[in-house]
């Protein structure tokens, strides 16, 4: 390389230099900026999920101090006074469904209705806590409601969770037996007892009615 092309190159890198200082100086704040901005963007998102973990573990931990309580009127009353400010939105529906429960044992059916049914006609509840809570109003109100109100209700439940769907097949089986329709309770009976979704409690309550009904009970082959 000759002097003239080494003189030239090491010109060229030295306004290279001045160029890049200079766009350090002007714009460099920028960067720096940015990258703080990332950094604090991380360590927020990590203490928000440190914050929801914390408050999630001392809801759970609420809930098990309150059902360790000895009677159902005394675990009721803790589990709606926990504060459930910073959980999910179906912790408070949980909340109502455990102590709805708890009210029965205590023998205060009313206190479990008016729960269940603030639950159910809630929009902003999940689904699926707005059908747990409809079908244990069924249950609560068996004696209030007639036979059709509670097929139409348990009917309405058949769609979305596969568990609930069953439970309440298994419940609309249960009003053919009592309105006498013994031929159709088998079918429906003998459909659970085939039903892939069926826990094995299910089935095997099905089948013990359907013997206790007199039918057969039909093989899971089709044979």
């Amino acid at each position: 390389m000759s002097d003239t092309d080494s003189f030239i190159e090491e010109v060229t890198e030295e306004v290279r230099r001045d160029r890049m200082f200079a766009w350090v100086k002007r714009y460099g704040w920028m960067a720096i900026a940015a990258v703080l901005l990332i950094v604090g963007a991380a360590a927020f998102n990590e203490y928000s999920k440190a914050q929801a973990t914390a408050k999630a573990q001392a809801f759970g931990d609420s809930v098990l101090q309150a059902l360790d309580l000895d009677a159902p009127s005394e675990r009721a009353e803790a589990l709606m006074a926990i504060n459930a400010e910073g959980t999910p939105e179906s912790a408070q529906s949980l909340l109502a469904l455990l102590s709805a429960k708890e009210w029965v044992e205590a023998d205060r059916e009313d206190d479990a209705i008016t729960l269940l049914q603030a639950v159910s006609d809630d929009a902003e509840v999940p689904l699926v806590y707005r059908q747990v809570a409809s079908f244990k109003l069924l249950a609560l109100q068996a004696s209030d409601l007639s036979i059709q109100e509670r097929s139409l209700g348990y009917q309405a439940l058949i769609g979305g969770n596969p568990q609930l769907r069953v439970l309440a097949e298994e419940q609309l089986a249960l009003l053919d037996v009592e309105q006498g329709n013994t031929k159709e309770a088998i079918a429906a009976f003998n459909a659970i007892v085939q039903d892939t979704e069926a826990t094995a409690g299910q089935k095997r309550r099905a089948s013990q009615l359907i013997v206790a009904l007199g039918g057969d009970l039909v093989s899971t082959n089709g044979e």
